[in-house]
């Protein structure tokens, strides 16, 4: 079971994402549409991932480039949502670089020198 911790991991950024979104849009008029619209993907995607579900983690990672670009954007425009947005940007990082773990180990992992093709 190798990627039990980055699925774990994956796992709790997802929730963490989910957890943040709920705090920052607590006082919104539209309270419920923000949560179906930021704060359901994440919760489905950790449920996904705990599930064993093969692509979910792919779909993190790629729903993690647009929470980045949201992030990096209101961190951009409103200071009073910065620290927020600068969250949103470190989890979003979080959720790539947990969902690519596996994938990364296997390219670049201990394993790649028995078979690099090397002579001797």
């Amino acid at each position: 079971m190798a990627l039990a911790g980055p699925r774990r991991l994956l796992a709790l950024l997802l929730l963490a994402l989910a957890a943040l979104f709920s705090a920052w849009f607590a006082g919104d008029a539209h309270y419920l549409q923000a949560l179906v619209v930021f704060a359901l993907p994440p919760l489905l995607l950790a449920a996904g991932v705990l599930a064993g579900r093969r692509t979910a983690a792919f779909w993190a990672a790629v729903l993690a480039l647009g929470w980045f670009s949201h992030g990096v954007m209101l961190a951009w425009e409103r200071a009073g949502d910065r620290t927020w947005a600068l969250t949103e940007v470190a989890l979003a990082l979080g959720i790539v670089f947990a969902a690519s773990w596996p994938a990364l180990r296997a390219r670049f992992g201990r394993d790649r020198a028995k078979g690099d093709g090397a002579k001797d």
